[in-house]
């Protein structure tokens, strides 16, 4: 009886190969004979169809020829140049389908998904982050900082190659320098034959007769940096900087970390931030406010004279045209914004409410 592979893994026959691998994993997950309610005979029926369509040269033979391809399969003696999947005959298994489902399950054969059945990867080094704390107007114009910090770098007695200088690195008879050998195991999916990191080298693919004495053959060493780096101006509270590469360096020729630095600015009080504009207030007498006046509003650049025409009220704002906060990623610079206050006469003397009296009449 010819089987079909499709409704099988419940897919329809225009389904993407993303959608046959999600198809798959789901009931493999669902009838694992290692769960509850598991079904070892089903189980082994997902991964033939699975064999089958995740398969492109495989799919389009069995699309082609449909139940005669599936019935020559199904019987062990292949068709077409394909060998059989059923009745405990060996295949190839793409571990990356299958390794990662069951949290474990393909440790328990020996093989899993991953890095795990392959030779050891080069691995990106790990990312650093330096806390910094700088003032207001630093923050506002740039400011360059040397910072101290603790990360691994590669050892510059071998040149992260582990071995003591001077000293032979030979290729792995084993594995040939491939760093993984191919082992044949039988599982409850029939003989599979997989990768295994080469057991005489570690997967290293080479040999290392004298370790380097400084870092002790890693390759990496621990070491306290200072460097200068150079903070914007415009930087905001809280803001991130990112240096490429200046993180911790990778292993097996992996690219190096980038290196983040948090800057946290220092709060002034004669200014408050909103943006790229600065804010600050001004208080003027009430003859001040309705006679006009000119008073010395301090700015991030100095003392600036502000005009204050007769008759301004009090919550009235000025704005001083670019003395505010340059901005960060174009050229230019916000505005600095002068909030009045007109303050009310208080204690006033007979004579002098008299006066009001009248000026008010």
């Amino acid at each position: 009886m010819s089987k079909d592979y499709y409704d099988i893994l419940g897919v329809s026959k225009t389904a993407t190969e993303e959608e046959i691998k999600k198809a798959f994993r789901k009931k493999a997950h669902q009838h694992h004979p290692d769960k509850d309610g598991g079904d070892e005979a089903k189980f082994k029926e997902i991964n033939e169809a699975y064999q089958v369509l995740g398969n492109k040269d495989k799919r389009s033979q069995y699309d082609r020829f449909g139940s005669a391809y599936s019935n020559q399969a199904g019987g062990g003696g292949g068709y077409g140049g394909f060998e059989g999947f059923g009745n405990g005959q060996g295949f190839n298994i793409n571990m990356d389908d299958l390794g990662d489902l069951f949290g474990g399950f393909g440790d328990m054969f020996g093989f899993g998904g991953g890095g795990s059945s392959r030779r050891k990867r080069s691995t990106r080094g790990s990312d650093v982050q330096v806390n910094i704390e700088i003032p207001f107007m630093e923050s506002v114009f740039g400011v360059e900082r040397a910072i101290k910090f603790y990360k691994t770098n590669t050892c510059k007695t071998c040149s992260g190659n582990g071995a003591e200088p001077g000293s032979e690195i030979e290729t792995c008879k084993n594995c040939h320098g491939s760093g993984v050998v191919m082992q044949v195991q039988r599982t409850i999916l029939g003989a599979m034959q997989m990768q295994t990191p080469c057991p005489t080298c570690q997967g290293e693919g080479k040999i290392i007769s004298k370790p380097c004495k400084t870092c002790h053959g890693t390759g990496l060493y621990k070491e306290n940096v200072e460097m200068t780096v150079k903070i914007p101006a415009g930087i905001s509270d809280e803001e991130m900087i990112r240096l490429t590469g200046q993180g911790e360096a990778g292993t097996k020729g992996g690219g190096a970390g980038d290196l983040y630095i948090k800057v946290s600015v220092i709060h002034d009080n004669r200014f408050q931030r909103k943006g790229d504009d600065i804010v600050s207030k001004a208080t003027i007498s009430f003859p001040e406010a309705a006679l006009g006046t000119k008073i010395d509003i301090v700015t991030v650049d100095g003392l600036v004279s502000l005009k204050i025409p007769e008759g301004t009220q009090s919550g009235k704002v000025f704005i001083l045209k670019s003395r505010g906060v340059p901005h960060l990623r174009s050229k230019g610079r916000g505005d600095h914004l002068v909030e009045v206050t007109v303050k009310t006469p208080t204690d006033l003397s007979k004579k002098q409410k008299q006066l009001l009296e009248e000026f008010n009449k």
